[in-house]
């Protein structure tokens, strides 16, 4: 008990000196001074504020080139959306910056006192973004997923994110408890048409806004590597022409959903074609610009997140 004590009293100690640094303005002398402790103390606690996540922050500064980059990809894909991130020079594949934006759009949607229905594809990038949206009390609020959450080995999909922003929202939540896959269409048509499943869709169906991950279909697709579909599956929906895939639903250069193949027996909902909803992709990587400029043509979605080094090679000839 005194332990516990111990660190409650510290972390205490760490938000009130995150507080005095970042929204005060105040040195770490001053800080020091003021919580009568040494600079080096005033210093640590400072920094253990931001490791244990006391204080966060959005970055509000418009960044021309940013924005310049997210006009042009509004205007050449008629998008409803977009939001253009800096890269992280050290970490080019990081999904930090854009998962910010993401919890942000998140949070303002849930924030709407009118009811709303968000629904959530899977993956890093979803899921990150819904581990930076703060506590929100919105039990009126809906969230559902678009993608059936268990793997061909049963077990659950570590990157789920319905029942995490429902702890976070109080909102009524619906999961997709299918697996991704079903061993053939005729099972895939007859577990749609149970009576609880049907409604998980129907509530998916009037969705107002969709948040989704976009992936490669190459030997480092996330599909792959998180177990949904085995590699002979892969390489034969590569062989159908697949370049990308959103929430499962593989798509052709052109953004098209291809016919057979692992689709025929896919429990996710499919996209709206042209997308109806608001739907934003959120994806970041060198490795993806086939597979989001693919999603874009097809406008399987209308807004986007992403960053600079993206978005430049997206709009490149």
């Amino acid at each position: 008990m005194v332990a516990a004590d111990s660190e409650k009293s510290r972390l205490d100690e760490a938000a009130r000196a995150g507080w005095l640094y970042f929204i005060a303005g105040h040195t770490q002398d001053e800080i020091a001074r003021m919580l009568q402790v040494s600079r080096a103390s005033a210093q640590r606690l400072v920094s253990l504020c931001l490791a244990e996540r006391l204080i966060t922050f959005r970055l509000e500064h418009p960044i021309a080139a940013c924005m310049e980059l997210a006009a042009r990809l509004k205007d050449r894909f008629h998008l409803a959306y977009c939001e253009v991130v800096p890269t992280d020079p050290a970490a080019p594949q990081s999904s930090a910056g854009i998962a910010e934006r993401a919890a942000n759009v998140l949070e303002s949607t849930l924030r709407t006192e009118k009811p709303v229905i968000v629904a959530l594809g899977t993956g890093r990038a979803v899921r990150a973004a819904v581990e930076r949206v703060s506590p929100i009390d919105c039990p009126d609020h809906q969230i559902v997923s678009l993608v059936g959450n268990i793997s061909a080995d049963g077990s659950a999909s570590f990157f789920d994110t319905v029942g995490r922003l429902a702890d976070r929202t109080k909102a009524r939540h619906y999961p997709m408890p299918l697996p991704f896959l079903m061993a053939s269409e005729r099972e895939r048509d007859q577990m749609l048409r149970i009576d609880p499943i049907s409604r998980v869709r129907a509530v998916a169906a009037k969705a107002d806004l969709r948040l989704v991950g976009i992936g490669q279909m190459d030997q480092r697709a996330q599909v792959l590597v998180d177990g949904f579909v085995s590699r002979e599956q892969l390489f034969e929906m590569m062989r159908l022409g697949a370049v990308g895939e959103l929430t499962g639903w593989a798509f052709d250069a052109k953004g098209r959903i291809i016919k057979g193949g692992t689709n025929a027996r896919l429990t996710s909902i499919p996209p709206q074609v042209p997308a109806q909803a608001l739907t934003i992709g959120a994806a970041v990587g060198l490795a993806k610009v086939l597979a989001i400029r693919a999603a874009l043509k097809g406008r399987l979605i209308n807004g986007l997140i992403t960053d600079e080094a993206t978005a430049g090679a997206i709009l490149k000839p």
